[in-house]
């Protein structure tokens, strides 16, 4: 690429940067946890829509998608779950096809008094947004979009066809991404903008949830000693997980691309309910699960470990040994993905296409990092065979109070994203 048009696109990034701070700060305002995205979804289809991009807005269907390796279940219906997607058609379709994915629902922003300012309403301090989803990810869904707008705004368009994704599910399954790729949604390479502080990722843990139902006998408080406690019989069973989440961590069980991470693989109790009253031994509970998995590591027999520490350590209580604890599967069956693996032509040229876009922006070398969470890449490197690289912003406390987005990060994204795009896909004129 020339320096006089890389030199143009960073300067139209500049101009355009205080109209993408309103549009993520618009999007921040939508609550979109799952399964209230709609208003957020709508928002975005409309914005694609006003740029010329053919939109596709659909509601994901189960049963079109629950047959495809990287399914996971659920519970309940998907009767509002909605994907948007705006595609750029080439004309000349001399360049590289790409795709620029990113997820529009949110965590649930937890107790409100323990936000500084309400969750849905965006604020800007010190150079940084605050906003429940404002980090994750709702600036990589405005990155990807103005980045497109810093090279219209010059006259170009990508010379290949473009598919601007923004997906439900990613908090919860997958599904989302899943769908598109069912849709026929499938390009030379994606780009997921994750705020993982603008490094790239080489390798993601897989995920499973799973809920553990537990059944004891009601009596009154006083009589206590004569029922059994479920609440209270769930305690050797968490117990007994956490000592299978030691083993799996073990240096000799870890990954490759994890051999310097102390603990790669965390093991979480996300939820736990159980009983009816406060004076009456608790009859029932239910606690959540959530246990990361390494890249190339089995989910059924991952499953079948989890079962098998669950059993014996029922066996060795006195009460579950005749009552046992029942596991249901729901959410998350995500497997592990390593870009570092994926070994193809087409690989190592977006890579590296991203590192030169990089360092024009920043003047500094692509950092690369594995981590322990997952997203949605692995759909497209596993199922797809297609490269996905994850980089995008700073942002800090995602999930947690208080989250926000660096915006001088989200800038240096945005342009990186618009080199990368002019470099990966051509362009043409409009």
């Amino acid at each position: 690429m020339e320096e006089t048009l890389k030199t143009d696109i960073l300067k139209s990034v500049d101009a355009l940067f205080d109209a993408e701070i309103e549009f993520l700060s618009e999007l921040t305002r939508h609550p979109s946890t799952r399964g209230n995205e709609q208003s957020a979804q709508d928002f975005v289809a409309g914005e694609l829509a006003s740029r010329g991009l053919s939109v596709d807005r659909w509601n994901v269907d189960v049963a079109d998608i629950s047959h495809l390796p990287g399914f996971s279940p659920v519970i309940g219906n998907y009767n509002d779950a909605i994907n948007v997607v705006g595609s750029h058609h080439s004309r000349k379709k001399s360049g590289r096809s790409l795709i620029l994915n990113g997820h529009v629902d949110v965590v649930p922003v937890g107790p409100l008094d323990m936000w500084d300012s309400p969750p849905f309403e965006p604020r800007v301090d010190s150079g940084w947004m605050y906003g429940r989803g404002a980090g994750d990810m709702k600036a990589g869904l405005a990155s990807n979009l103005f980045a497109l707008d810093a090279l219209r705004a010059l006259g170009f368009a990508p010379a290949a066809d473009v598919h601007y994704q923004s997906v439900v599910e990613e908090e919860c399954t997958g599904n989302g991404a899943l769908a598109c790729l069912q849709r026929g949604y499938t390009a030379d390479a994606a780009l997921i903008p994750e705020p993982f502080a603008e490094d790239l990722v080489t390798a993601q843990l897989g995920v499973l949830w799973f809920q553990v139902h537990l059944k004891g006998i009601p009596v009154h408080v006083a009589f206590a000693g004569s029922g059994a406690n479920a609440i209270e019989a769930s305690i050797p069973l968490i117990a007994a997980l956490h000592e299978m989440e030691e083993r799996w961590n073990a240096p000799e069980n870890r990954h490759g691309e994890y051999g310097h991470v102390h603990h790669p693989l965390n093991l979480n109790i996300g939820k736990i309910e159980g009983g009816d009253w406060t004076s009456s031994v608790p009859a029932w509970c239910v606690f959540d699960v959530r246990m990361g998995l390494f890249p190339g590591q089995d989910i059924e027999e991952a499953k079948r470990g989890i079962e098998a520490v669950l059993i014996e350590a029922a066996r060795a209580n006195d009460f579950l040994r005749n009552n046992q604890p029942e596991i249901v599967y729901h959410g998350f069956q995500a497997e592990g993905y390593a870009l570092a693996e994926h070994k193809t032509a087409m690989s190592g040229q977006a890579i590296s296409t991203l590192e030169h876009a990089h360092h024009s922006v920043t003047g500094a070398d692509l950092n690369k990092i594995a981590i322990t969470a997952t997203t949605d890449a692995r759909f497209f490197g596993l199922y797809a065979d297609t490269p996905a690289l994850v980089y995008g912003p700073k942002a800090e406390a995602i999930h947690g109070f208080n989250e926000r987005v660096e915006l001088e990060s989200v800038h240096r994204i945005t342009q990186a994203t618009a080199v990368f795009i002019a470099d990966w896909c051509s362009l043409e004129t409009l």
